[in-house]
């Protein structure tokens, strides 16, 4: 499975060039939830950065319970392996119904992404 259809890619991508360089960025909502299924790792990504789009912006996770804003890489969410070869992969069923600064914020009042 890609990480990201086309169509997020295209929405990530315009978010990213939307908020690129602006001291008050948009607050948009999450496009895309990765996650680790052998594991408690979760990525929520809004944006991809127009000039290298393997970085990408969201709320991350890594299941040790300080989920973080930051930037990501796409290639290296990509290169991570679980048990038995499993790879990361995107929630089908996701649909964001807040902003990331409302599931920042649900985040750090629970230890963890919870989306």
């Amino acid at each position: 499975m890609k990480l990201l259809t086309e169509q997020q890619r295209r929405e990530l991508l315009a978010n990213g060039a939307a908020n690129a360089g602006k001291e008050r960025t948009t607050d948009f909502r999450p496009v895309v939830k990765l996650f680790t299924p052998w594991g408690a790792a979760t990525w929520l990504l809004t944006e991809l950065d127009p000039e290298n789009e393997d970085i990408a912006f969201g709320l991350c996770d890594l299941g040790m319970g300080s989920p973080e804003l930051g930037s990501v890489s796409l290639s290296e969410i990509t290169s991570l392996r679980g048990p038995m070869g499993l790879r990361v992969e995107r929630d089908l069923y996701f649909t964001a119904d807040k902003t990331l600064s409302a599931y920042v914020d649900e985040a750090n009042r629970e230890g963890r992404i919870v989306a």
